[in-house]
């Protein structure tokens, strides 16, 4: 099978509501968006606060509010989803009266709608394109991660098949592939695992983690590529634990933008797991080396501010001088009073226990080649000076998170479903032919902003990047053994075409 493409959606413009989380009681609204959300800059936060954008309560929210227990805070964004893989999902069986449903999850598109992604996510594609009025997963995948799920259709169904997977009854098995020749043995990795960094979604070996434990083996070595086949079973189901096992012994997932990626962990790749000696060490981020930009006339760009242009205004900032404000601070050589994210001391906020300097170091490297990735586009929002507030076209009152479904995209997929002879299966050339509403948007050429809220634009990333070579291929469970598959990238005719390496 070829390397997939990408399936896109068109930005919209998308209501968020929620209940204050317990972390977030006592805190300062801008410093809140500001370091639990950071796909923007600081300064187009406060921006789109001061837009009012953002309720709580029913009421417009201002700078410095203070969040408490029992709050509801609404927001409205111009959402621009990230790109997902073109390989469609696909159900392979449907039992009504278990109330269960089973599919192969593609890599790139996460369970449920967290972050920029909501219409890519799982749960809205099953209610919208295959129309299950409720699904409840059983199970969780990674975004990056694909392969088998099981997902109930009543809440009494999903929670007899959570105690299942809690009491360990389930056997689950993966198929990954990973960084040089493992042994041909069967290993087993029983090491404690703790999140220690939310965002970058860090997981390290800890004595203060939970306890985990992990069999791998190999299935086959491929001399081509330097990267072996495994069979892993995880006896437990920590988040990450089997690419931090993996990585701890010296065999990360080959390409895995997180444990095998030598510009956060250095040459070893964290082989034998990190210092995690407490540190206070912290660093402000630093900005992004200065380009050459080059763009016709008509271009759609905020202007940029000069000199003393910035005295007085409230949504922007001198350019190039974020940084150094920062160190100032960090130096006690200013009394300004910056957020927590503008000086890195957001780093650590959400761990449970005190962090080292190769684990602030680690977090940082991966916060900076995020940002890269996303052609610095934090660092680019404190060009603009909005010459208007943000003006949704949706009107208090009227904000819904459900998305519209979409009828020709279920009646096509429904039909396909009926046609199977595999209990359910949709099949490929069938999924090929479904129309789904705002899947392809053609970003204008030269186009540097979004002309609605004013976000940098970037170049679409290369689809190699939204999987990692992870895959859950079996769960046997009291109903039955579930499976998919192997996926293209496991095979031993694959070519090695198509994967990013870190």
């Amino acid at each position: 099978m070829a390397a997939p493409g990408l399936k896109k959606v068109a930005p919209y413009w998308h209501p968020y509501a929620t209940m204050a989380k317990g972390r977030w009681w006592g805190r300062e609204i801008l410093e809140l968006v500001s370091t639990e959300f950071r796909d923007r800059s600081v300064e187009y936060y406060r921006y789109a606060i001061e837009s009012g954008v953002c309720c709580i309560n029913g009421k417009p929210a201002k700078v410095g509010t203070i969040i408490k227990n029992g709050d509801r805070i609404e927001n409205i964004v111009h959402r621009h989803e990230p790109p997902v893989t073109s390989i469609p999902v696909k159900v392979l069986h449907v039992d009504r009266e278990k109330d269960l449903i089973v599919i192969d999850k593609p890599g790139s598109i996460p369970v449920h709608a967290v972050g920029r992604y909501y219409k890519n996510s799982l749960i809205e594609i099953l209610q919208t394109e295959f129309g299950f009025e409720k699904v409840f997963p059983v199970n969780r995948l990674d975004r990056l991660t694909s392969g088998c799920m099981i997902m109930a259709l009543s809440p009494i169904r999903a929670r007899q098949m959570c105690d299942e997977f809690l009491a360990g009854e389930i056997k689950k098995e993966y198929v990954a592939r990973c960084k040089g020749e493992f042994p041909e043995k069967e290993v087993i990795c029983e090491l404690p695992l703790l999140t220690v960094d939310r965002q970058m979604g860090l997981n390290i070996v800890h004595p203060e983690g939970k306890p985990a434990k992990t069999a791998f083996n190999r299935i086959f070595y491929d001399q081509n590529t330097n990267t072996s086949v495994l069979h892993c079973r995880p006896f437990t189901g920590r988040s990450h634990q089997i690419r931090v096992h993996l990585q701890w012994l010296g065999f990360p997932i080959a390409n895995d933008p997180i444990y095998s990626n030598t510009e956060a962990f250095g040459p070893k790749l964290g082989t034998g797991g990190i210092d995690i000696t407490p540190s206070s060490e912290r660093q402000p981020p630093v900005p992004p080396p200065p380009k050459p930009v080059h763009q016709a006339s008509d271009v759609m760009t905020p202007p940029l501010l000069s000199g003393n242009e910035h005295v007085g205004k409230t949504n922007v900032m001198p350019p190039n001088a974020f940084h150094q404000e920062a160190v100032d601070v960090l130096n006690n050589e200013t009394k300004q009073a910056l957020l927590p994210r503008e000086t890195g001391e957001d780093i650590g906020y959400a761990s449970p226990v005190p962090l080292s300097a190769e684990a602030v170091r680690i977090i940082t490297a991966l916060r900076n080649m995020k940002d890269g990735d996303e052609d610095w586009g934090r660092w680019r929002d404190n060009v603009f000076t909005g010459k208007k507030p943000l003006v949704p076209p949706l009107p208090l009152g009227s904000w819904s998170n459900k998305p519209s479904v979409n009828a020709a995209a279920i009646a096509a997929r429904q039909a396909a479903m009926e046609e199977s002879t595999e209990g359910g299966l949709v099949h490929e050339n069938a999924v090929d032919k479904v129309p789904v509403e705002g899947e392809s948007i053609e970003v204008i050429k030269g186009e540097l902003y979004c002309k609605e809220c004013y976000l940098p634009l970037h170049p679409d990333p290369p689809a190699g990047k939204l999987f990692i070579f992870l895959h859950a291929l079996r769960y046997t469970t009291s109903h039955g053994s579930f499976g998919t598959d192997m996926p293209w990238w496991a095979k031993k005719e694959w070519s090695g075409d198509g994967w990013t390496q870190y």
